[in-house]
């Protein structure tokens, strides 16, 4: 089977890939860039599973074949900031933000803010287009705090200021088998791999 995954972000194409195909070898996997890039969405809806119903619909409308798009839409989640930065985490300190302005941002919001009082999580949505045009979708999440300060320079985004539960590392440190165990990601991907699973 073939699946298109609508982003143009290559470390998340690297990650799902890596995801998907270990838990379903038989899968197909293609960027965006095979139906000639990800389409501009205005990601208008308040919600991850929103945004990722936007963006599997738009690259589901170059796809000529009978095949699957997959689509994420993934933040932080922070609880003193009152869910920020969240829908927005990948633009919160601007529309030309890049990893480490966004991370900046965070931790200056943060600034005297106690750890225990600096529970997180990130969460992930996921929304499938089927051939037959069938949506479904599958959410994970991954509970941690935001650390005073980065912690490594492995993964990409809030990693490196992400501590989950249960490790002494960020994501930041962490190997990536471990985060691709136990990451939001992981999970959702998880649970579209038992739907995969079902109807085979």
């Amino acid at each position: 089977m073939k699946l298109y995954i609508a982003t143009s972000n290559k470390h998340k194409v690297t990650e799902l890939r890596a995801l998907l195909t270990e838990a379903l070898p038989e899968i197909e996997i293609h960027g965006a860039d095979s139906l000639g890039g990800m389409p501009f969405v205005d990601e208008t809806a308040k919600t991850f599973e929103g945004n990722a119903l936007l963006k599997a619909e738009a690259l589901n409308a170059l796809a000529t074949d009978k095949s699957w798009t997959l689509a994420d839409d993934s933040g932080l989640v922070v609880d003193a900031l009152n869910g920020a930065p969240g829908i927005f985490s990948a633009r919160y300190a601007g529309p030309d933000a890049n990893d480490g302005d966004n991370r900046t941002k965070l931790l200056k919001e943060l600034s005297g803010v106690p750890k225990q009082l600096r529970q997180a999580r990130f969460v992930c949505a996921l929304v499938l287009i089927c051939p037959d045009q069938e949506i479904s979708s599958f959410t994970g999440t991954c509970e941690g705090h935001i650390t005073l300060k980065p912690e490594g320079v492995g993964g990409f985004g809030y990693d490196p200021v992400f501590k989950p539960d249960g490790h002494e590392h960020t994501f930041g440190i962490l190997p990536s088998e471990v985060k691709h165990a136990i990451s939001h990601r992981a999970r959702a991907l998880n649970a579209l791999a038992e739907f995969f699973r079902g109807r085979s």
